[in-house]
């Protein structure tokens, strides 16, 4: 089916995002509702917050072991170990919720994802040629814009059987084609070459020469400014995706007054706007243009949440046109940012420093759950504040960073030329 739909793909590339709408479908319509979901259970906005933290505390922990887990067991086998444990497991959990200490148990499980995350990672891009990885990773988000198009069924679904019980059905439905979509890529791929040879390494040196390994990565990543700032950049922009994704359904809901059943239409909005945008704008960029669409992109997603939060209740008009703001903003970011973070590094060390960077982006994004349940709490609005000024900080980064890429070429300045 991929071979079909993408000739370009190949090996694991095909194999890895083949499988991906088994995971992003259902993840879209659990996802949409998973705060309002607990929120039913009676945990306020604080609750849900420390929740939230506690899921990104865990994965802090999970990224400092994954790029040793990565190595030692090989990007598939730990792939596929993990997604069964953090997602197969958790949506269970989530599923069978009763109180506030299912929610503790699942935030704990799914805590692990990071290392399938540095794994699939590793999996996706290590065998694929550094020019086809844009390619690669606007395919994924493809997918994943393609997946919100089907958020919709789950509002469907709350509309018809509430939210309990309609949470507890999408997150069944969720276990039954995540775990298919994790056994059926595990057929569909092989281990990369350096996933090999790391495997032979890490036996053969053992952990105490793995951990000074791990220091000298640090050390490579600590002296490199310029990957400094991309990293930066890269934090920033999960910071705000944590942030939203955690609070915006509540504050549509809450702050809005949205109607629950229409929530879904959000993300189905934001995944035709992609889809627009990519088939007719991101054809006319040119690679050398990139930097300075990222920027765009940036200015213009800090202006759609800013927009958001000045929204009144029941203006749908003003919420429909942020959200067209934004999803057009995402496309022309996201692909780019990944693509250039995954080509700044070293393919010896990806999975190292790879973990490494996880690790950086999980200590600015942890403490967002317990800052945002506190900002909603002052006021629903101010998450979706934090969201925007997250973009305005990464301006300057990104500027900052264009100017290194380039000075050591041509002495240019901004982020107008390519890297």
């Amino acid at each position: 089916m991929a071979s079909a739909l993408f000739p370009r793909l190949k090996g694991n590339s095909r194999g890895c995002l083949a499988f991906e709408p088994l995971f992003l479908i259902p993840y879209s319509m659990f996802a949409t509702y998973a705060t309002i979901y607990m929120h039913e259970f009676g945990l306020s906005g604080t609750a849900i917050g420390w929740v939230t933290t506690l899921t990104l505390a865990v994965q802090v922990f999970s990224s400092l072991i994954s790029g040793y887990l990565t190595d030692r067991m090989g990007r598939k086998a730990a792939l596929l170990a993990f997604d069964l444990i953090s997602w197969s497991i958790g949506t269970l959990l989530w599923a069978a919720s009763q109180n506030i200490w299912f929610f503790v148990a699942a935030a704990f499980i799914n805590g692990f994802q990071r290392v399938p995350h540095t794994a699939f990672y590793c999996l996706l891009v290590e065998d694929t040629e550094p020019r086809e990885r844009t390619y690669v990773f606007t395919l994924l988000q493809v997918i994943g814009v393609v997946g919100g198009l089907f958020a919709p069924l789950g509002g469907l679904i709350v509309s018809h059987y509430g939210v309990v019980s309609g949470g507890r059905m999408m997150y069944v439905l969720a276990f039954v084609c995540m775990t298919a979509q994790f056994l059926g890529r595990h057929f569909m791929t092989r281990e990369t070459e350096i996933g090999l040879r790391k495997k032979r390494e890490v036996r053969e040196l053992g952990i105490r020469a793995t951990l000074r390994d791990y220091a000298a990565t640090m050390r490579a990543v600590l002296t490199d400014r310029s990957l400094l700032l991309m990293f930066g950049v890269y934090m920033l922009f999960n910071f705000q995706m944590t942030m939203k994704g955690t609070y915006l359904s509540l504050y549509l809901a809450d702050g809005l007054g949205v109607e629950e059943g229409f929530i879904s239409f959000v993300p189905a909005v934001s995944s035709v706007v992609m889809l627009l945008v990519l088939w007719l704008v991101m054809p006319r960029i040119s690679e050398r243009l990139t930097p300075r669409t990222m920027l765009w992109g940036f200015i213009l997603s800090a202006v759609a949440n800013g927009v958001l939060a000045l929204t009144p209740a029941g203006a749908a008009g003003w919420i429909i046109a942020s959200t067209v703001l934004a999803a057009g903003a995402t496309m022309i970011t996201a692909p780019y940012l990944e693509a250039a973070v995954a080509n700044a590094i070293d393919d010896e060390r990806r999975a190292k420093m790879f973990a490494i960077l996880s690790v950086l982006v999980l200590l600015v994004v942890s403490p967002s759950g317990i800052i945002g349940g506190a900002a909603y709490s002052i006021d629903p609005a101010l998450p979706m504040w934090l969201t925007a000024g997250a973009f305005v900080l990464s301006i300057p980064l990104l500027i900052a960073g264009g100017r290194r890429r380039t000075a050591p070429k041509d002495g240019a300045i901004g982020v107008g030329e390519s890297s």
